[in-house]
Formats: C-alpha cells, sequence, structure tokens
C-alpha cells in the first residue's frame, strides 16, 4: 500500500517535542498543542518510546483519546522498550541525543531490534496511546549518528529481527507500512538493496531539508519514487536552525550553517517568504515526499505551520534561490 494513500494529509505533527525535548514541557501546554493540531485539520502524529522514554506517547494518547479512530493516523517506533525501572538519566549514554531529553521521564530504556521486543515495544506504545492500533511502525535511529561503528551489526540485528517482525504484521493487515525511522541516508538505501523483507514507507529525519538534501537527493528520493513508495520528512526545519533556532542536528549551529541561513533569509525577506513556508514547502515539492512532520511544542507554532503550508510563494524566489547555489539544481521546486 502506497503511503500516499494511507497518510490523511501532506501536513503532519511531529511528537518529539511532546516529550521534553530542550525544556521541561507543562502537561497542559502539551495536550493543547495536539489540540490546537487537530483543530488545524492535522490528522497524522508521529511518536516513537524514545521521545522522553514514552512521555510523548503517554500525552499524545491522552490528547487524542476520545477522538474518532478512523479520522487520524499514528505511527510510533520500534528499538527500544522503555521499563518501569528508573535511572539517573544524567549517565545515559545515546549518542549525539544524549542531552535532548533530559527533561524527560526517568524510565530506563532498553535498545533492542529483535523480533519478541519489537511486538512487546509496539503493545506497549499501544497503551500508552491508548488505542488499538498504529496505521506506521518505523524502526528508529538504525544509522550511524547513534550507534557509530555498530551500526551494522544493530541493523543485521533488526535484519532478522524487529524486520521480519514488522513484515509478518502489515503482511496480516495489523498495520499499514513499516520501515526506518533514521537521520542517515545510508541505512535506507542498504534496505531497499535487500530482497526480503520489503518496507513501504520511510521516516528521514533532517536529510531532506532547505538546508540539507544532496545526498537524499541523489541517492535515496528517485529509487523511493521510481517503486511508489514514500518518505515522510522530519526535522523540516532542521531542529530549528532554519527558523532562527541554535541548534542544527542537535548541536549548536557551525559558521557554515549559519551563513547559509543567512543567504536563504535575505532572499526570503525581499520576497516576503517566511522561513517556515519556504522549508516545508521545498521538502514537499519532491514527488518522493509523502508527508512533512515539524514538530511544535506551543499551541501558537501550529498556526504558523499551516500558515507556512498554505502560503503563496512566488516562482522568482526559488530561481534565484537556484541562481544563488543555495539548492540543489536538480532538486524539484514548488510550482
Amino acid at each position: 500500500m502506497a503511503l500516499d494513500s494511507i497518510l490523511h494529509g501532506k501536513l503532519g505533527f511531529g511528537a518529539a517535542p511532546l516529550g521534553n525535548m530542550f525544556r521541561a514541557i507543562p502537561e497542559e501546554e502539551a495536550l493543547e498543542t495536539v489540540a490546537a493540531a487537530w483543530d488545524a485539520g492535522i490528522r497524522y502524529f508521529d511518536n516513537a518510546p524514545f521521545y522522553g522514554a514514552g512521555l510523548a506517547e503517554l500525552r499524545m494518547g491522552e490528547a487524542l483519546k476520545g477522538k474518532p479512530r478512523d479520522q487520524y493516523v499514528l505511527s510510533t517506533k520500534v528499538g527500544r522498550v522503555v521499563l518501569d525501572e528508573v535511572e539517573d538519566i544524567s549517565l545515559r549514554d545515546h549518542g549525539e541525543k544524549g542531552d535532548v531529553f533530559a527533561h524527560g521521564r526517568p524510565n530506563k530504556m532498553i535498545n533492542d531490534y529483535g523480533y519478541d521486543a519489537t511486538l512487546k515495544s509496539i503493545e506497549d506504545s499501544l497503551t500508552r496511546l491508548q488505542t488499538s492500533h498504529v496505521e506506521i511502525v518505523f524502526v528508529h535511529d538504525l544509522a550511524q549518528d547513534f550507534w557509530g561503528d555498530q551500526w551494522i551489526a544493530r541493523f543485521e540485528e533488526a535484519r532478522t529481527g524487529a524486520f521480519r517482525a514488522l513484515d509478518r504484521l502489515r503482511n496480516e493487515g495489523v498495520i499499514k507500512a513499516w520501515g526506518l525511522g533514521v537521520n542517515k541516508v545510508e541505512p535506507i538505501e542498504i534496505l531497499l538493496d535487500l530482497d526480503e523483507p520489503q518496507p513501504n514507507a520511510f521516516l528521514l529525519a533532517g536529510r531532506y531539508t532547505l538546508l540539507d538534501h544532496d545526498r537524499a537527493l541523489q541517492r535515496l528520493m528517485p529509487k523511493v519514487h521510481e517503486r511508489g513508495l514514500g518518505v515522510v520528512v522530519g526535522g523540516p526545519y532542521s531542529s530549528g536552525a532554519l527558523v532562527g533556532g541554535p541548534n542544527f542536528e542537535y548541536a549548536p549551529a557551525s559558521a557554515e550553517i549559519l551563513a547559509k541561513i543567512a543567504a536563504i533569509k535575505a532572499i526570503a525577506d525581499r520576497y516576503g517568504v517566511p522561513m517556515k513556508a519556504a522549508g516545508l514547502q521545498f521538502s514537499l515539492a519532491n514527488p518522493a515526499v509523502a508527508a512533512v512532520i515539524p514538530g511544535a511544542s506551543r499551541p501558537e507554532r501550529i498556526a504558523e505551520d499551516r500558515a507556512a503550508f498554505e502560503a503563496v510563494i512566488p516562482a522568482a524566489f526559488w530561481t534565484e534561490m537556484r541562481a544563488e547555489g543555495l539548492v540543489n539544481p536538480a532538486a524539484p521546486l514548488p510550482g
């Protein structure tokens, strides 16, 4: 089943901020943010156990409780099982994501891409989300940025475990789609080259944005599109850097990135184009992209995302962006 036919709309909601990403978000504010997304017509919500050790899923389950289940789509992720046991959050080793959820729940998380752990993770997610099913499951962080030199060994663990479990669930109709949810292109390339199993959806965070899209454009997007599959683009604002935030890829933005942002903003200001609109619409212009899922932790951010999604951007803006080398010459552009 094609990803486009599963999702309800091109604009979704990324729930990572609900897990207290970078800051402690009051419960009321988190629930109001999901409510604002619903009121704005958003019907696709992406989550993961990793987001605050289950906190984001708990909050989303509470916020969507009572909504007609056939009117929205949920995706979550596997690869980590959240335990009842608690630990000292400051001692966790999660690579470059180590401090991202420092304000999350103290529950211990076990990394496990095995068959049984995959089923257990989904079962636990259903409980936290207060739902009977999810439509899409992504295998989370199965890439170099999280695992370093161990990533190939972890990929092999998932190939004989999580991939087979998810393939079975999809073939039995329990879920509608599965694939990888990663921040790197290479794992998706490898998975697509396998004869089996057969994923039909991917979540690629940060790799098809205005600030970073060359590799995905050249090596991944054409293959995904040709096979009739689809990519959900996460992090379309590059961890907030594109829209004035201090971080790019979970760390302070480099001088090179800041210079590129300044160059884009100078053109955007001349044409009256909001940076959020440029970022969202660039990602969506690629035919392989089924949806974008910007994250939000405040209700007012939802209105900004909806406005960015609907903004009319002059063709001349994109012409100048290409002329200035700020987008790849081969990248599909809006309009």
